[in-house]
């Protein structure tokens, strides 16, 4: 009996210490008109296509990581239209302002009316990067709060991310 409670007093002590290392993050993200980008028509139906575009960033408000800040970014997305729901993945790249990389990998639909992007929601996974951000882990979520006629947009992050020990 004693050992169970040592056990699961080990166990919960470890389980806070894991989500103690969690540091949150957010930030505002300004993206410009993909360039460049491609579609084709899938031809089946009206408004079926995949497309594949790349879409530059930068940080309006926050989003600094283990101490640097984030400057730009690139996404590189790939994604299938129909109708008016557009739903695909990214892989973007941030570089920070010390020069490190960071890397994710994204997942997002969204809808659009007369071709502009109304909402958004994006899943976010950091996967990795280079110099400090090396074996960084971390995992949130995107929301779009403003689009342009021309393409460009605002989006809202948020999330949580760990630098191993």
């Amino acid at each position: 009996m004693r050992l169970k409670i040592i056990l699961t007093f080990l166990i919960v002590f470890a389980l806070a210490a894991v989500a103690s290392a969690q540091t949150k993050i957010s930030g505002t993200a300004q993206c410009g008109k993909p360039d460049p980008e491609y579609s084709i028509q899938v031809g089946d139906r009206a408004n079926h296509s995949f497309a594949i575009d790349q879409v530059k960033c930068t940080w309006t408000k926050g989003w600094e990581i283990a101490g640097i800040q984030d400057k730009e970014g690139v996404g590189t997305e790939f994604y299938e239209i129909r109708g008016n729901t557009p739903r695909g993945h990214t892989y973007a790249v941030d570089t920070m302002t010390n020069g490190d990389k960071a890397y994710y990998r994204e997942e997002f639909s969204f809808t659009l009316k007369d071709g502009v992007p109304q909402s958004g929601d994006v899943k976010w996974t950091l996967v990795g990067g280079t110099g400090k951000l090396k074996a960084i882990k971390g995992k949130g979520t995107c929301k779009l709060t403003s689009a342009a006629r021309d393409g460009s947009s605002t989006w809202d992050r948020e999330g949580e991310y760990a630098l191993p020990k």
